[in-house]
């Protein structure tokens, strides 16, 4: 391995980590998301995954869908329990609607300068080369699971005195302008107030400053009186999970967000790199699997490492129940596993006034 060339300790920090090898684009506030290298090794191009033939539609009974609707009715204070009590229900009809979920899981880094207040670290810039971005070890979270970590490169700090307070380590206090005492507001610093000594200050028409002690000085808030920093490339990283939904339309008229309910899951696999769904009875879930995963792998392996993708395909129970109440019918959805109601055109309201 070649050495390498580092230089003189009184560049500045910006100039100087400019220089070490795997950091010539670092500047201050950061030097952006660093590509990842291309793998030492070819990777297994993927499989398709296993489609199972079992597609069997859960069915609601009427028990659980008057439950359903009885719940909802009770959760609006302006709703009648009569169409539940008194409606009849007539018919019920099954959907089967599916929902496709791609998650990559990616890696991506970036680099900054940084300083802390010294307390005692080795500095040791100019011991040995430092691992280049991607080279440094890091222990990744559980699997899909969003996280941030900040690292100090090894072999890239130094130690340099205190900017803000040259290497004092204090600095003059704001609040009293470095002179320790301040005006007593009680007597407006005139020692007396009423012609009468003022107690408030002891006649002396000031008070000792309560932010410094009466020191005039505080500790220097850059390097926490330390009087000299640690200077040092700061490597930032950052574990996502990028999910996304596909909804196959279904028609059974519902209109509701239906990504914010569970479903039955049918399938679930996960690779380094996935390989879209063939042979799903819906041509629709095929379609956005290759088109999600296409686009997942094109775009996140710019600036980010993908770890592992996994595809879900859930089975979302919709159920249109007709019913007649008072002669007339009406209709309302029970839907999710969470067995959701939307009944839009619910047929007995009240206009609730609050005094």
């Amino acid at each position: 391995m070649n050495s390498a060339v580092y230089p003189p300790p009184t560049a500045s920090a910006v100039n100087t980590f400019g220089n070490v090898p795997g950091y010539e684009g670092i500047m201050a506030g950061g030097g952006g998301y660093l590509p990842p290298p291309a793998p030492m090794e070819p990777v297994a191009p993927p499989q398709p995954g296993l489609v199972p033939d079992n597609w069997s539609i859960p069915t609601l009974s009427e028990d659980v869908a008057r439950e359903a609707f009885k719940d909802y009715a009770s959760s609006h204070c302006c709703y009648s329990k009569s169409p539940v009590n008194d409606g009849v229900i007539t018919n019920m009809e099954p959907f089967n609607t599916f929902r496709y979920r791609l998650e990559t899981f990616t890696e991506s880094r970036q680099t900054e300068p940084a300083e802390k207040p010294f307390e005692g670290e080795e500095a040791d810039f100019y011991t040995q080369p430092a691992p280049r971005p991607w080279e440094v070890q890091v222990t990744p979270p559980n699997l899909f699971t969003n996280h941030k970590e900040e690292i100090r490169v090894p072999y890239t700090s130094s130690i340099k005195e205190c900017h803000s307070c040259r290497g004092i380590g204090t600095m003059p206090c704001d609040e009293c302008k470095g002179d320790g005492y301040k005006l007593c507001l009680v007597c407006d610093g005139s020692g007396s107030k009423n012609d009468e000594n003022c107690t408030s200050c002891n006649a002396t028409g000031k008070k000792s400053c309560p932010t410094c002690d009466a020191r005039g000085t505080k500790d220097c808030t850059t390097c926490n009186g330390k009087r000299q920093l640690l200077a040092y490339i700061k490597l930032k990283v950052e574990w996502t999970n990028n999910v996304e939904d596909y909804v196959v339309e279904q028609n059974s008229g519902l209109k509701v967000d239906l990504h914010k309910v569970s479903g039955k899951e049918l399938f679930k696999n996960n690779q380094n790199l996935l390989y879209p769904l063939i042979g799903f009875p819906n041509p629709a879930i095929s379609e956005a699997s290759e088109r999600l995963i296409k686009d997942h792998q094109s775009k996140y392996a710019e600036t980010s490492r993908i770890l592992q993708q996994r595809q879900t395909v859930e089975l979302i129970p919709i159920t249109k129940v007709n019913y007649k109440w008072k002669g007339n019918s009406h209709l309302y959805f029970v839907y999710g596993n969470e067995q959701q109601v939307n009944a839009d055109n619910y047929p007995a309201t009240c206009c609730c006034v609050v005094q």
